[in-house]
């Protein structure tokens, strides 16, 4: 199994593990405390134990709200503030949210108020997409922010697209298709190696007859995921549906529309957020724009910049999309 893949496994929840983990961690802690409580400092390893199979359980499920409870309370146990802070910082990236708006609580005691914060952040934004669904049907002013925001979010982190991508799923289930597309493809924009994104998103344009829209997406797919071969699939299928209606055969799009449809994907790689402030500079060198935008860490923009100059034939843009893509599935 390649790193790629390992890192793909571990992103993906898995709860089996999660709950064996976290009861792991349970136990450890109920040992290293008596009747009261207290910490019984000659079983403060016991704690140390604890605190490693709650990370396990974080890291194996992060959608359950539980894992992220149990690793703040051992470290709470442990007086280790900012591993609270750290944990804090994490759940942020996972909600898309700015790790930096935690410096507004500089000044906060996070040994006494970390587990409220952690709380009340779950409580706000829950990490089970179905809870929140119901959430945002009791309340259409919770929809309308998260339809607002999604563009203004920082949803590079692999956790927090995939949490995103199933948010979105509940929309497209709800039958609003349109916001499906629109909120798929800021999605897909910020982390272009979510093969299983362009897929659910080719599918619904080929259910919708927009067969090109389609082909681009699952292109996508394959291109990340070459055992996924989505394309191809797609490919015969048009084929084979207009076997005996026509007697030219299918043809996908053409480069001007593939060009035309990467640049689209490369003007919203990056969040609306993050360009603030930011003064845009204009080079003459694709290659050396491309540079910069990977040492700015606006890795997504400079993925579709790469694959939009090698659909054009510039030299050497396909050797560096690679490397890309390599660095962002390591991400």
């Amino acid at each position: 199994m390649s790193d790629s893949d390992i890192a793909d496994s571990l992103q993906h929840p898995r709860k089996s593990l999660g709950d064996r983990h976290r009861s792991q961690s349970q136990k450890y802690v109920n040992l290293a405390l008596d009747e009261n409580g207290h910490v019984i400092q000659e079983r403060t390893v016991n704690l140390e134990w604890g605190e490693q199979s709650a990370r396990q359980a974080v890291l194996h499920d992060f959608t359950n709200p539980e894992n992220w409870k149990v690793l703040v309370r051992v470290k709470s146990l442990l007086g280790d503030s900012e591993g609270i802070r750290s944990v804090l910082e994490d759940l942020f990236s996972v909600l898309g949210r700015k790790p930096e708006q935690l410096r507004q609580l500089e000044h906060i005691d996070f040994l006494s108020s970390g587990y409220d914060l952690l709380i009340a952040s779950l409580e706000a934004d829950p990490l089970d997409p179905d809870v929140w669904w119901e959430m945002a049907c009791e309340s259409q002013d919770v929809l309308t922010e998260f339809l607002d925001r999604t563009s203004k979010l920082d949803l590079r982190d692999r956790r927090a697209n995939l949490l995103f991508s199933r948010r979105v799923e509940r929309i497209r289930d709800s039958g609003d298709e349109d916001q499906f597309i629109r909120l798929s493809k800021i999605i897909l924009a910020q982390r272009p190696t979510n093969h299983e994104a362009w897929t659910s998103l080719g599918r619904m344009h080929e259910r919708r007859k927009e067969y090109s829209d389609a082909w681009l997406c699952y292109d996508q797919a394959q291109i990340c995921f070459p055992s996924n071969t989505v394309r191809d699939e797609f490919k015969s299928r048009m084929e084979a549906e207009l076997d005996g209606k026509s007697k030219r055969k299918w043809k996908s799009p053409g480069i001007e529309q593939r060009v035309d449809f990467l640049r689209k994907m490369e003007d919203m790689a990056t969040p609306i957020s993050l360009y603030e402030n930011v003064e845009e500079d204009i080079t003459e060198d694709p290659i050396r724009e491309v540079e910069e935008l990977v040492s700015e860490g606006k890795l997504s923009e400079a993925f579709f910049m790469t694959r939009r100059m090698a659909a054009q034939g510039v030299e050497g843009a396909l050797e560096i999309n690679q490397e890309l893509r390599k660095k962002m599935e390591g991400a």
